[in-house]
């Protein structure tokens, strides 16, 4: 089994929810990229790394220590820039392969990571969860995708096209969670 990294793309505005999903605190006090960064790592990936954009600076202090923070200065072209940058940032590093996840995915946690890792993580791995019919986060991909899949990477889309045309693997995860993302907030701060 090949090195898997870890991947919380939290670099956006969250303009829906108000503000930076990155600078999100939960009642229970954790903040929500703390909380993907433990999902990662409880899920099999070592290191994660962090991107990070709107209100960086805000945000980089709720990031775990031992997290590797990744500012996307183009953060405000969309969540392509954010993806470009992480992968950059694991293409510099002995990764055979990234689990990419998302900053608010509240209901997503280490063993939708762990059922997807088990797919491997040589370079050409290339799968992604499944809820409800519906593909999600995470996404597992191998080192041999990372300059193809940024290539297709433009404005405020993701990697979802890409992984359709290759052929991703969907690893159907309905029985863990529900994979919705969150727009609003229960705040602690």
């Amino acid at each position: 089994m090949g090195e898997l990294h870890g991947l919380v793309l939290g670099a956006g505005a969250g303009r829906r929810l108000g503000r930076p999903k990155a600078t999100v605190v939960d009642a229970d006090g954790e903040p929500w990229v703390a909380r993907a960064v433990r999902v990662l790592r409880e899920g099999g990936c070592d290191p994660v790394h962090v991107v990070l954009g709107a209100d960086a600076d805000t945000a980089r202090a709720l990031v775990p220590p031992d997290a590797r923070v990744v500012v996307a200065d183009d953060w405000s072209e969309g969540m392509s820039a954010s993806l470009r940058a992480g992968l950059r940032a694991v293409a510099a590093t002995s990764a055979d392969a990234v689990m990419i996840h998302l900053v608010d995915l509240p209901d997503v946690g280490s063993d939708v990571v762990a059922r997807v890792a088990a797919q491997g993580s040589a370079p050409d791995a290339l799968a992604r969860a499944e809820f409800f019919s519906r593909p999600g986060h995470p996404v597992l991909m191998g080192r041999d995708h990372w300059s193809a899949c940024a290539a297709t990477l433009v404005g405020d889309r993701g990697a979802h096209a890409y992984l359709s045309a290759a052929s991703a693997t969907a690893v159907a995860c309905d029985d863990l969670a529900s994979g919705e993302d969150r727009d609003t907030s229960v705040e602690g701060t």
